[in-house]
């Protein structure tokens, strides 16, 4: 893949929608770097913090089906406008929380509706759509590595922030840069069309309709959409408890913020080696693949002692592994539908990934608090890997017109 072969005209969009996802993702990525000193503050337990976050992966779940009818509907950019506003109230709002029902609508409820509308479920589908098919995998590839790149930067910036200004004050600056990403969805207002001006309002109607139907009754989407559960449980929990857990192990916070970035930094590759990959082999033995990996680096984890080393391995093997399931899970979506209406459908799928969200963060917390311990969490995302490469195994990659699954 080279340059000169994607039509200049195409670059704004993927430029725009890759720094975007940056935004989108690393500021997320950084929010277990608050659980702590929030909890302290304000003398919860992490099961408080943990059960905000579930709610905020939860709400992104279910409001990124909603937002990709709605950018299906009525364009993207709207969709986007609107989540980076969401977002950046969220955030604010979270600054300077003292209440628990404040603090699940803020960092529960609106920084979930606004990472649905600045995220995968919209941009990845805009990104898809702006090239020709042969070079799909590769933009897929392109945009998930971008969300990693943005962990990779804004893990440790958060860290410097918290440093600097305190846990209230750095939520104030990162509010201001959610904000900021109004200012990237411009460039992409004048190269992406509304949906809705094309053909019959209508015809659009009835055509959305019969894909979902179509989907409703396709068993390898299903199978796909509960095994990208497993995918969710391992990322929100590790995202959320990792740092705390290494805390409570003895070492610097630091360490947790540089092993979220690490994390964040090996998964640009990973990512796009998935996209590269998904492009020219099976995208559901990629899956296996990465599934399998997850159980081995969670197993070495706690079997070895753990050091400096150690965790260093951990992160940039789980890295590689980390978002490595977004694009052959897209690719695998358009295989099936097409990508007409790929934010309505991926949206159903990114559910499925957000219900396990929310089980890893709100189990992790409620475990910790009930236990003193995250061992059993860690344990149960070993036994999911598996069921996930199970799920996995019977996968047709096919239109949805033959569902017929694999036997071997």
């Amino acid at each position: 893949m080279t340059a000169d072969r994607i039509p200049r005209s195409t670059w704004p969009i993927i430029v725009c929608a890759s720094v975007l996802l940056m935004f989108a993702f690393g500021l997320r990525s950084s929010l277990g770097l608050f659980v702590a000193p929030i909890a302290e503050t304000n003398g919860w337990g992490r099961d408080v913090l943990g059960l905000a976050l579930a709610i905020q992966n939860l709400a992104w779940g279910v409001i990124a089906v909603l937002a990709g009818g709605l950018a299906d509907r009525f364009g993207n950019v709207v969709v986007i406008v609107g989540g980076a506003v969401l977002y950046a109230l969220g955030l604010w709002l979270t600054s300077g929380v003292s209440d628990i029902w404040v603090l699940h609508s803020s960092a529960g409820l609106l920084i979930g509706a606004g990472v649905a509308g600045t995220g995968f479920g919209v941009v990845l589908p805009l990104m898809a759509k702006a090239v020709s098919e042969s070079k799909r995998q590769w933009v897929l590839g392109v945009g998930t590595a971008a969300g990693s790149m943005g962990q990779f930067l804004m893990a440790p910036l958060a860290q410097q922030f918290i440093d600097l200004f305190g846990w209230s004050g750095a939520l104030n600056v990162m509010s201001l840069m959610a904000l900021g990403m109004v200012l990237l969805v411009m460039p992409l207002a004048a190269k992406t069309g509304n949906p809705a001006a094309s053909g019959t309002p209508q015809a659009g109607v009835e055509t959305l309709r019969a894909t979902v139907t179509l989907a409703r009754g396709h068993l390898s989407y299903w199978l796909l959409t509960v095994g990208f559960f497993v995918c969710g449980f391992h990322v929100a929990f590790i995202t959320v408890h990792l740092p705390g857990y290494l805390t409570d192990k003895g070492f610097d916070p630091s360490v947790a913020a540089w092993s979220i970035g690490l994390i964040g930094l090996c998964n640009i590759f990973g990512a796009l080696g998935a996209g590269f990959l998904s492009g020219r082999m099976s995208m559901r033995l990629i899956l296996i693949g990465i599934y399998s990996g997850r159980a081995v680096a969670i197993t070495c984890l706690l079997v070895f002692p753990m050091s400096i080393e150690s965790i260093i391995v951990f992160s940039c093997v789980m890295g590689f592994l980390w978002l490595a399931t977004v694009p052959p899970t897209t690719g695998l979506v358009a295989v099936m539908f097409g990508t007409r209406y790929m934010a309505t459908l991926y949206g159903v799928v990114f559910l499925g990934h957000q219900v396990g969200s929310f089980s890893g963060v709100y189990l992790g917390g409620w475990i910790y608090t009930t236990t003193g311990s995250y061992d059993g969490l860690w344990w149960i995302g070993v036994a999911l890997s598996l069921v996930a490469v199970a799920l996995h195994w019977p996968i047709r990659e096919e239109p949805a017109s033959a569902p017929r699954l694999q036997t071997s």
